[in-house]
């Protein structure tokens, strides 16, 4: 935003304030907000292929797996003729969701694709042992990301001692190990367990102006601001494989689950655009799962935003094999990503919106 004309801001500034002033005189609506994000999911080429990846090199378990079609998926997803399958796993208490479009495919991960570029997207997957965990992906030659596991430096008091380390999985979707030492993170992940690999902390997005971002996450989902940190230097340089890297980085909590962090680079400012074009089935894609009480009036106060849908409204997917009373829409952020809304009260059903397990 920094690079934008001065009165471009101040018009992005005067719509944000307007946007708040709207929905504090809304309170009604302001009960309808997300109470769970519940799972990431992400478009692959051969979900097989993806749930062995996920499996044998990270310890994901599979959940369920569904097949879907019909007019009501295609409304929610955006796209025409699809007939997508879906593969459930579980980390943890964490879910990703692996989804192959039969038809029609998309368009594969842009191969230049940069850390900075604003279509990244990550799932943090915490180890309780940094050395270990490389040495593992090492033997299973994943593609590196960062050039080795960084250390954060101490004079970062918010992220001091934490070490991470970005790698790729099949398709080149973006993944991080990370490793909280004692006093940071969720207390959790410091509990004494056998397992290497032991769950989801977040999901990292990257931003072109954490402002904006906080309207659509914090103003209109209703989550709440957990943390901020400003990171720079050799060690975050080469964690994101990015010269002369700045981030501001905003890490935001829902009641449940994990978290969503942005990643807005001050430095370098050269991070494109996610394609205009882009659609669920390019593996580009990913969506961010989220739980709501009411998705219609949550949809409501994300069109009174003027936000961009996905989906062609509230669909109801009750009638094609959802779980019983799901009501779920996809919208994009300022950015671009994905996230999707879902009310579904049936508890005892599949989190994510696509069908019954098999």
């Amino acid at each position: 935003m920094k690079n934008r004309p001065l009165v471009l801001r101040l018009a992005l500034f005067l719509a944000a304030v307007s946007l708040q002033g709207t929905l504090l005189a809304r309170p009604q609506e302001s009960r309808a907000t997300v109470r769970e994000l519940a799972a990431v999911g992400m478009t692959v080429s051969d979900v097989d292929r993806a749930a062995a990846f996920y499996s044998e090199v990270l310890s994901f378990q599979k959940v369920s797996e569904s097949e879907v079609w019909g007019e009501e998926y295609e409304h929610l997803q955006g796209v025409f003729g699809l007939r997508m399958r879906t593969i459930r796993m579980q980390l943890g208490d964490e879910l990703i969701e692996l989804t192959e479009y039969l038809t029609p495919t998309g368009k594969p991960i842009p191969v230049d694709s940069r850390s900075n570029d604003r279509w990244f997207q990550h799932v943090a997957i915490i180890v309780n042992d940094m050395d270990r965990a490389y040495q593992r992906l090492r033997d299973h030659r994943v593609r590196h990301a960062s050039t080795g596991p960084q250390t954060l430096p101490d004079w970062n008091v918010a992220a001091g001692g934490i070490q991470a380390y970005y790698f790729k999985d099949p398709d080149g979707h973006a993944l991080e190990i990370l490793n909280f030492p004692a006093g940071k993170g969720n207390p959790k992940w410091h509990r004494e367990t056998d397992n290497l690999f032991l769950g989801i902390d977040h999901t990292a997005i990257v931003v072109e102006d954490t402002e904006s971002s906080l309207v659509f996450y914090r103003d209109l989902l209703g989550l709440e601001v957990a943390g901020e940190s400003e990171n720079y230097g050799t060690e975050q340089e080469h964690l994101n494989n990015v010269f002369g890297a700045r981030l501001r980085i905003t890490a935001l909590r829902a009641p449940g689950g994990p978290g969503v962090e942005f990643l807005e680079y001050i430095a370098p400012r050269d991070g494109r655009p996610m394609p205009i074009d882009v659609k669920p089935n390019d593996l580009v894609h990913w969506q961010t799962v989220m739980t709501t009480d009411d998705a219609e009036a949550l949809a409501n106060r994300l069109r009174a935003g003027r936000q961009r849908f996905i989906s062609s409204g509230v669909i109801d997917l009750t009638h094609n094999g959802g779980p019983e009373n799901a009501k779920s829409f996809l919208v994009r952020d300022p950015d671009g990503h994905a996230v999707q809304l879902l009310e579904k009260t049936n508890a005892s059903g599949p989190t994510h919106a696509t069908g019954d397990a098999r």
